[in-house]
Parts: structure tokens; sequence; C-alpha cells
């Protein structure tokens, strides 16, 4: 309760600049009862009573100890217990208790100090009960015989102020006064000389009264014994004697030696010396030799418990005659206490959002040395986030002189070290920790700046592709951490909205199922956010890439797969081991090694005559023409992809060996099948006219060539020669490939117009071409225009006709 209240008393001496300057002053008796009313506070402090209680109005007192008590309801101060001057000051001929009135909301205080006035509550006493004297019947009238004199708590008027005996004899009276202002004395006079014969004793009671209202008297008895012949009292060299003593002088220590002389011979000048009786105990810490005179330690005296030491010394000679001095000891301070630290406020946890000049601890230090050894000075060992300062007398301010980061620095161990001004300065410290809370001053950070994430196309609905983790530094809830999708897309960004993140682990699934030839990557943003307040938060790219599967077939596009007759391919007899008799062309849909493509010769009416190109499809003839060999041959080509399991499509294909190309007749109805049954001798015969009408076809052919060699250009039955050929494709013809949109040209010769021949136009897709992946090679890719796969394998048909006259009429743009 006394540290809370000089915390506040303090915050509230910092707080209000404006505080009263000169203290609101009561005065009050001792002994007063309890609730008896020392002032009306509220009054004199100009504030209404009402205030006392909205504002929390406390009493702080300096010492700790609550000697009154405010009623807020009326402002009235009053007694809270009974005071006693003599407890609280001593012998002090002041006593003042003072202590703050101390006001919240804003922050105000008052100094207020109550004078405490004594009352006549303590009688004189004296040091004994009964006081021996023994006098030389030779005394002088007029001698005078010390004795100590009654010692009153009472200060002032209501301390001793005179003294009397009773009953009153013809010897003595008594005489006091005061040598100064702490020297009081009390002696009998003798007034007429003694007769030893006469009288030997007196008896009588000597009385103290104090000026108290009613007086208080104390009251010792007198015994006088006469003595004879004994003339000369012992006399000390001083009157008062003064010793300095360190404290921290050891027992057994000599203080000093006092001294008395008697002018007496034998006996009644053997002089001895005693402490005279006190009612202080203090004198329980020296002892004196009665021989020597040496006043000597008895155990360790402390400055900080009595600054002053007052001894009071009789010598007595052998014939009973005394003599009394006084002893003042000042005990010297050494730095024998380090210096106290006591904390009033501290405040812990502190906001890591703290400004700058924060109070965090508000402490006193306290060193019981006087001088020097008591001027005490504190130092922070961090002077970088944390300092002190001087707030009001001994208390000092721990406060912040930097922004905090919690993230940083959680806790601070901080070590304040007071040390005094002696000489070796002694230290005492007190180390504060302080904890840092934790506010929202940090976003989630994702583990990495984008993420990439993979899905196989035709996926189960609801798969999960992977998940993006955000941390956050703060804690708790400021760190709690909750993923979604954000509504802010790039317009260029492919987007898809078959995904999903987890809100509380940042799991992304993807929703529907996938198609990587309508989809191959889509990009959302996700976003991370804490629980703070206000919440903060951060985004990343989430870029999902799907990933091909082998779902599409290879698709022919030439030769064409529709529903009229397979068209044939002419090849001259003549023709050497590697000419190109076609190139079969497909494409897949697919990507990557899904979609490269190897041709392989699945079928043939002669297996040995023809060789594909695995990597470009190029239908060669892998040897030169023969008589023997068939006019009519069959392919089908196998178009099969990389994947796994693979997929294959297969084209047909029909080549023609002609010995001339004038001559194109062939039967308007369909050949005959493999599958036909047909007799040796037929062949024979048909292979012999096939042989004569080559021949023939050749012979007219060379006559033709010469006769219509100037006319070349009006003929106008020439369609097309390799001169006019795109560089393209007379580059692709010289070195014996073709490209890929392609076509045949032949030239007719007059008279052809029964002849057959076999045409293949350019295929060009209907369906709205897509950028594709085609496979070139192993390690290359290829841009093809991309049409719809069909899920079929395409079948082979048989070459078809066409005649000189639809011939005629097709267009060759």
């Amino acid at each position: 309760m006394a540290m809370a209240r000089q915390v506040l008393c303090v915050c509230a001496l910092l707080s209000v600049p404006l505080a009263r300057s000169q203290p609101i002053r009561y005065s009050v008796a001792e002994e007063a009862d309890s609730g008896s009313l020392v002032g009306n506070l509220a009054q004199d402090a100009a504030l209404p009573p009402a205030q006392l209680s909205a504002r929390r109005a406390r009493l702080l007192p300096e010492d700790g100890r609550q000697h009154f008590r405010l009623d807020r309801d009326s402002g009235r101060l009053v007694v809270a217990d009974r005071l006693d001057r003599e407890q609280l000051c001593a012998q002090s001929h002041t006593c003042t208790l003072a202590f703050e009135l101390l006001l919240a909301d804003p922050l105000q205080f008052f100094r207020v100090e109550v004078a405490l006035h004594d009352i006549n509550d303590h009688s004189p006493v004296f040091p004994a009960e009964r006081v021996t004297l023994k006098i030389p019947e030779t005394s002088d009238p007029g001698s005078r015989f010390p004795l100590e004199g009654a010692r009153d708590l009472d200060i002032g008027s209501n301390s001793v102020q005179t003294y009397s005996i009773s009953p009153k004899n013809q010897y003595f009276s008594v005489s006091y006064g005061s040598r100064s202002d702490d020297d009081k004395y009390v002696e009998l006079v003798l007034e007429k000389p003694l007769d030893r014969e006469e009288q030997a004793e007196i008896k009588f009671s000597l009385i103290a009264v104090d000026g108290g209202s009613p007086p208080r008297s104390g009251t010792t008895q007198i015994h006088i014994i006469i003595l004879d012949a004994n003339d000369n009292s012992p006399v000390f060299t001083e009157e008062v004697y003064l010793a300095r003593i360190l404290e921290n002088t050891p027992e057994g220590s000599v203080v000093l030696t006092v001294l008395a002389t008697d002018q007496d011979e034998g006996i009644n000048g053997d002089i001895s010396y005693q402490f005279g009786e006190a009612v202080s105990q203090s004198d329980s810490a020296f002892e004196i030799d009665p021989i020597t005179g040496e006043i000597k330690l008895t155990k360790p005296l402390d400055f900080e418990a009595a600054e002053t030491h007052e001894l009071r010394v009789r010598a007595t000679d052998g014939g009973g005659l005394s003599a009394i001095c006084k002893v003042l000891v000042q005990v010297l301070d050494v730095n024998d206490n380090a210096p106290e630290l006591e904390v009033s406020s501290f405040s812990s946890p502190l906001p890591e959002n703290s400004a700058p000049g924060t109070v965090v601890a508000l402490f006193t230090v306290r060193d019981r040395d006087a001088g020097a050894n008591g001027k005490v000075s504190c130092a922070l060992d961090d002077q970088l986030v944390f300092s002190l300062r001087p707030a009001y007398k001994n208390y000092y301010e721990l406060v912040t002189v930097s922004a905090l980061d919690r993230e940083e620095t959680a806790q601070y161990m901080l070590t304040v070290t007071a040390a005094d001004a002696g000489s070796p300065p002694l230290t005492s410290s007190h180390t504060f920790t302080v904890a840092i809370s934790d506010v929202n001053d940090n976003a989630p950070v994702f583990s990495q700046t984008s993420y990439t994430m993979y899905v196989r196309e035709n996926n189960v609905p609801g798969v999960l592709v992977g998940a993006v983790s955000a941390a956050d530094a703060d804690l708790g809830l400021n760190a709690k951490v909750s993923y979604s999708l954000s509504a802010g897309q790039a317009a260029e960004r492919p987007w898809c909205s078959c995904l999903s993140v987890n809100s509380e682990n940042g799991q992304v699934f993807v929703l529907r199922a996938l198609d990587y030839e309508q989809l191959r990557q889509s990009e959302v943003v996700v976003s991370a956010s804490d629980a703070g307040s206000p919440p903060l938060r951060a985004n990343v790219t989430v870029r999902l890439l799907v990933l091909d599967e082998n779902d599409n077939a290879p698709l022919v596009l030439y030769p064409a797969h529709d529903s009229g007759p397979a068209s044939s391919e002419l090849v001259p007899v003549s023709a050497e081991a590697g000419y190109l008799v076609s190139k079969v062309v497909a494409v897949d849909a697919d990507s990557g090694q899904n979609s490269w493509l190897s041709y392989h010769l699945l079928r043939a009416t002669d297996p040995g005559l023809f060789a594909v190109a695995a990597q470009s499809g190029e239908v060669r003839l892998r040897r030169p023409l023969t008589d023997r060999d068939s006019v009519k041959h069959k392919l089908v080509v196998l178009v099969r992809d990389n994947g796994r399991p693979p997929l294959s499509a297969t084209a047909a294909l029909s080549a023609l060996l002609l010995k001339d190309f004038s001559d194109l007749r062939q039967p308007h109805s369909s050949p005959a099948t493999d599958d036909q049954p047909g007799s040796l001798t037929t062949y024979l015969i048909l292979a012999l006219v096939f042989v004569s009408l080559l021949f023939l076809g050749s012979t007219a052919a060379f006559v033709a060539r010469r006769l219509c060699k100037r006319k070349e250009l009006k003929a106008g039955h020439v369609l097309y020669g390799a001169d006019n050929l795109p560089s393209g494709l007379a580059e692709a013809a010289a070195a014996g490939t073709l490209p890929h949109p392609y076509c045949y040209e032949i030239s007719l010769t007059t008279g052809s117009a029964n002849s057959d021949f076999k045409f293949l136009k350019p295929f060009v897709p209907s369906l709205t071409p897509q950028p594709c992946a085609v496979a070139g090679g192993p390690s290359e890719e290829q841009v093809f225009p991309c049409v719809p796969v069909p899920t079929e394998d395409v079948t082979p048909h048989d070459a078809g006709t066409v005649s000189a006259e639809q011939f005629n009429r097709l267009s060759f743009n």
C-alpha cells in the first residue's frame, strides 16, 4: 500500500505542472480522539466535495503511515488514530505530519502539513526515585550541590518549569535554571551551616512541576548524610566533554576519558566515576572505568539510529562529595548502507507500438547514510531502447527512447544500478523484465514469391494439386492466417473458376475435370489474411499447369479421310529408288511426346517396293520399278503417337505405275480386289495389254512433246508445269519431299479424254485452327493448324478414279 501511495503521489507531481506551490497547513493537538476534525480540506483546496469521490481523492503520507482520514462526502479531514507527539517527533520542538492529497482525472495534488501541538500528557520523571548526598558539615552556607534534573517528554511550557522542596527545611533550598538552551541545572543550596551533631541526616522530597494546565509533577526523595571534615568536592577538567567516533568503531574501543580532581587528601580525595542514572537507554552502548574514567563501547553504534549520544558522568570522592559533567558523543557516518531501490509502478507487458517516451517503471532510490555517502546516482545498462530520467526528488522513471519491435526482441532484461558517492561506493541493482506484447504490424508472408502447380488433364474433380503457405511474424490472432481467392485478376492472364483454396491450410483443389486441349494453364491470386484488427493481407500468384494425357489419337490430314473413293498416286515406271510417291500428313492434338508421331507401313500390295519414313511420313520407292511390278498398289500406313499407351490412326494410299502420264485409262468399274478369284491367264493378258498401252503411250508422249514444244503455252491442255510451281513447291520437289499442303500436277496429251487418273487436292480443314505442338522429332516441335481429333481410328479407303471430263472441270486454284 505504501508503494502504491508513493507511485500515485509521484505520478501526480509529474503530471500536474500547475500544482499548488504553497501547502495547506493545519494544526491539531496530540492525543486527539479518532474522528476529531482537523479541517475542511475540500474547502481549503477550493474543490467541490463531489469531486473528491468522482476523482478518487486519496491521502498519501510521506512516512507511509495513515494518521488522518478524508471524508470524501464532506471534504472533512479527521484524525484516523491516536497521535502521540513524543512517539512521532521525540524531543523535537516542532512536529509536522505531511502528506499529499492526490486526485485523478485529471491528476492533481495538494501538499498538506498538519502541525501536532503538544499537550501536557507526561509528568516529570527524575532519573532515580532516591538520591543520597553526603555533605560535609564544614560546608559553607551558599554551597551548591548539583542534582540530576527531572525529564519531561513534553516540550515548551508543558516541560519542567519549577522545582520545590517538601517539606521545607531551614538548611536547604532548591535553585534551578539554564546555562544554555540545552543545559538545565538543578542544585541544592545550603542556606545555613550544618551541624552533624545537631542533625546527622536530612530527608525531604524534591518536586518538579511542569507548566501544563493542569500541571503535572514528579518527585524524588533526597537523603542527605552530613559528613565530617570533607570540605572539597571533585571538579571535572571540563564541564562538557565532546567526542566524535565513527559508527563502525569496533566494540571495546575507548571513546574518551573524563577527569576530575579533588583538593582533599586521603580518602576524601579518592575519586570514582560512574554514569548518572538516565531515562534513556542509549547509554547502554557505553561503559566507564570507575578508576580511570575511560568510556568504552559495549556494542557497535549506528549513525542511522542515533547521531548523538548524551551521557552524564558523576565523579565522587571518598568523602562523598561529587561532581557531574556532560559527555556528548557524536557518531560519524560511514558508508555502510547500500542504496535501496523501491519500485512504485511497473508496466509489463508493454505494447510494441508504444511511442518513445512511454513510462515503463517508476521507482525511488534511498540511502540511509548521510552526506556524500547518501548521495545516490542511477544508471541503466541499456541506453539504446530504454533510459532513465529523474522525476521528483529521489524518484526516477524508466522510459522508452526508441520504437519497439516484438518480432525483433520479445523481452528486455533491464538492470538499474544505484551507487552512492561514498568511498568506496556501495551499489545495489534491480532487474526489470519488460515483456513486449504483440500488435498486428506484420502482414503474412508467403514462403514463395509465386507457386506453380500441376494437374493432369481428365483429372478427378476435387483433386488436391498443392498448397500455399504463409507465415505471420505476429502472435495469437495476429498470426492466424486464412486463405482465399482474390477477386482481382489481371485481364491478360488466363483465369479459370475451377480452382479452390482451403481457407485453413491453403490447400489448392481443382473442382472439375480439365482438358489440356482447351485450357493449358491458368493463374489465380491467392490472398492470405491474418486475424488482426485491422487485418493485414498479402497476395501470391498461383499458376496451374495442365499436363497433357494421351487422350487424342492422331488425325490424318492427307490423304483426306472422306466418304469418296481414295485417290491414287501416279508413279512413272522410270522412277528410281527413293522416289517420293506421296506423303502422309497427320497431326495430334496432344503435346509433348504424346504428339510425337511415327509412320509405319502397315500393309501393302508389295511390301518390298515401298518404304515409309518413320518421322516425316514420306512414302518412297525402296527400289527401282521393274516390268514385273503390278500396275496398281494399295498401301495402308499406320500413324502412331508416342503416348503411353499409344494411340494410332491409319491412312490408305493407292499408287498407279504408268509408263506415260497420258495413258491414264482405267476401267470405270471398280478394279477387282485382291480377294476376287482370277486365273493366271487373265493376269497375263492384262499385263500384256498394260505393257502395250504403256509403250504406245510413251511413244505418243514423245512425239507430242516434239510437235507441241513451241505451242506449249497456248495449248491449254497443260495445267501446270514445274517451272510454274511456287518457290516453296519447286524447292520441295527438287529435294524429293512434299510440303504439308500440296497437290500433284500433271500434263495431259490430246486424246486422253477417256483416260482416268488419280488427283489429289490440297486438304484444307474446315475447323478453326488452334496453336498445337506437333512433334517433328525427339527434341523439336513444329506448329501446325490444330483441328478436332476424332476418337476413332481412320480406316483406309480404296483408291478411286476420276475421268478426264471430270478432271477438266476441276479448279486448280
